[in-house]
């Protein structure tokens, strides 16, 4: 377990913090076992309605919606908790926000927020850190997408910064030529990731990187899991589950 967690925690902080890891990932882990025993009174309040227990089915329908308020609260501390972490005072440039830990449902709602404050406060640009997907299923990046998404819905011109770790959104309706130099954060001089010039390895990979050469295969195993078991929750909370929703309805009349 505490690989595991060393693993989700790596990929949702933009600096080093054991205490503030663990808490993230209890939060996750809190949500993944309500989603769990949501689809679980689900599923047995659909073969209770095919049987013909209404009463039942109406029973574990309600105890699953009970269960799937509990993970969205759970969800939404820990969305709430990462993004303060990570967007603390001096830990990012005024026009930066970084977007890592977040579920990209989450990201998604965050950015247009901060989008919507700074044009209101009068600023001209904004940094979007996105991260490089290393920790993905697949290396697939979720976030950059639907970043470049909301920005195309918005009618505002972006760039992508060329190790794809990095947006710059242009709020004022101009065009981007080029990629502007990268932000400067007061306690480190430079965004997340980014250390004396390098290019940016997003991610969290800089204060575990000799932690998960030492694990090796090992260690890529149980972040795989992890990723899996996020994975899953991310889709739960996207998707939900309409279509036994709908067979359930009869059964969640009072």
């Amino acid at each position: 377990m505490a690989m595991e967690m060393m693993h989700l925690g790596s990929r949702s902080l933009n600096h080093s913090s054991s205490d503030t890891e663990a808490e993230y990932d209890r939060l996750r882990d809190l949500a993944r076992q309500e989603a769990a025993k949501r689809s679980s009174c689900f599923d047995r309040a659909h073969q209770a309605y095919e049987s013909g227990d209404g009463a039942k089915a109406k029973q574990l329908s309600d105890e699953g919606k009970a269960h799937a308020q509990k993970m969205d609260q759970y969800n939404a501390q820990a969305r709430d908790y990462i993004f303060r972490a990570n967007n603390s005072d001096g830990r990012v440039p005024s026009d930066t926000v970084d977007l890592h830990g977040l579920f990209v449902e989450e990201a998604e709602d965050v950015l247009e927020d901060r989008i919507r404050a700074a044009r209101g406060g009068g600023e001209t640009h904004l940094h979007v850190i996105v991260g490089k997907g290393n920790h993905s299923t697949g290396h697939v990046q979720k976030i950059k997408p639907r970043v470049e998404k909301v920005c195309r819905e918005l009618g505002l011109h972006y760039q992508t910064e060329e190790n794809e770790g990095r947006i710059y959104v242009d709020l004022q309706g101009g065009q981007v030529g080029q990629m502007p130099p990268p932000p400067q954060a007061p306690s480190y001089g430079g965004y997340p990731g980014q250390h004396q010039g390098a290019p940016a390895h997003h991610g969290g990979n800089q204060h575990h990187g000799g932690q998960q050469q030492h694990g090796g295969q090992h260690g890529g195993q149980h972040g795989g899991q992890q990723q899996n078991q996020n994975d899953e929750i991310e889709q739960m909370v996207k998707k939900g589950l309409p279509k036994l929703l709908k067979a359930l309805k009869c059964c969640v009349v009072m």
